[in-house]
């Protein structure tokens, strides 16, 4: 299916049935089977639209990898052992990961991998490179056996669909996709309403008019969700993504076409969509379920704290000169205030009664 058959499809459909939603409309162009973005498009490296922590640097994966390994030792080596990705991309951070978890005794014999992968094209990729990795593949969250879990996420939070909210004169309004006069899609509002005003957490509230919250239900309910579990089944749950720790007042709703900035609306299914993670909501919601949260810490801070320099250091002494010189960028690119090491954030939600994971000062 055609970019322009999608917006076909979502033309009619909101003939027919009135405004989407933001979230609506991104979950259609992202997930629709036929013709969404994850369905049929290769997203990630040079080739595609863009580049995450793991296309990056080795050393991103590896220390993820190490940061479970520890933390499975502090659960008491706990066999088996549930290590989950969601959304892991082309297979890099996860080849990374088992690569450095094999130098600590037991955790591989321990591990049951699952993956959580909705795109089959990423799927597909992800089975050729990780073919012997003994791993299991699942649609969704749901799937995870019970037992001790060890989950990691990297810029998975910030792909998820997201509502907006509107400050208006008196009440909160929803931000929707709509059709002008020419039948284009085009960003709309919805009638203020005292309901929606209840959704708009109370310090919010008397925003200015024209404020934009965005609420990402699906990302505080997988919050909440995992926190429950971690208070019956021991684990731990690590999030990097890029985002805030208070809101903005703005959109930050964005499209991403071949590393490029791309119009939201043009073309659906085309580019990928993806909106700045609430690590506070996020981190309320599994506070509130009875979890430990850490973070969100810097992930410069974050991955220096878990040796980063160091490794750089091992790695770049049998290496040649054009590797160690590829090393070091890739670090200095996840690392730097001024590039990846300020915006990315990483947050942990462990089981209470664990002690505060590797990574995140003082615990928080």
């Amino acid at each position: 299916m055609s970019a322009a058959d999608l917006t076909a499809r979502l033309v009619r459909h909101i003939r027919a049935h009135g405004p989407l939603t933001v979230a609506a409309f991104m979950a259609m162009a992202l997930h629709d089977p036929k013709g969404g973005y994850y369905a049929r498009r290769q997203p990630l490296g040079a080739a595609g639209d863009f580049v995450t922590a793991p296309e990056i640097s080795q050393i991103f994966g590896e220390l993820i990898g190490l940061w479970c390994a520890d933390l499975w030792q502090r659960m008491g080596s706990p066999d088996p052992v549930i290590v989950a990705e969601l959304g892991p991309g082309r297979g890099l951070l996860m080849a990374d990961f088992l690569r450095a978890a094999s130098g600590v005794a037991g955790f591989r014999d321990a591990m049951r991998l699952c993956l959580v992968e909705a795109s089959p094209v990423l799927r597909a990729e992800q089975q050729r490179r990780l073919a012997d990795a003994d791993a299991v593949w699942l649609d969704d969250i749901g799937g995870l056996p019970d037992g001790p879990l060890l989950l990691v996420a990297n810029e998975f939070l910030d792909a998820l669909p997201i509502r907006q909210l509107v400050r208006g004169s008196e009440h909160w309004a929803e931000r929707l996709v709509a059709l002008d006069g020419d039948s284009q899609l085009c960003f709309a509002e919805g009638p203020e309403s005292p309901a929606l005003t209840l959704l708009i957490p109370p310090a919010q509230r008397d925003a200015a008019p024209g404020t934009i919250v965005e609420l990402c239900l699906a990302a505080t309910a997988l919050s909440a969700g995992l926190a429950e579990r971690f208070r019956g089944q021991p684990g731990a749950a690590l999030f990097v993504d890029y985002g805030y720790a208070a809101p903005t007042g703005r959109s930050t709703l964005a499209a991403i076409d071949t590393h490029r900035a791309a119009a939201i609306l043009d073309a659906p299914g085309t580019a990928d969509l993806s909106a700045h993670v609430d690590f506070a909501a996020i981190a309320a919601a599994a506070r509130a379920s009875g979890a430990l949260v850490c973070g969100p810490a810097p992930q410069g801070a974050f991955l220096k704290a878990l040796g980063a320099e160091l490794r750089l250091e091992m790695l770049s002494r049998r290496a040649a000169p054009d590797q160690r010189a590829a090393l070091e960028t890739g670090l200095k690119r996840l690392i730097d205030p001024s590039e990846m090491g300020t915006l990315f954030q990483a947050l942990a939600i462990v089981s209470p009664g664990l002690a505060a994971p590797a990574g995140f000062a003082d615990g928080v």
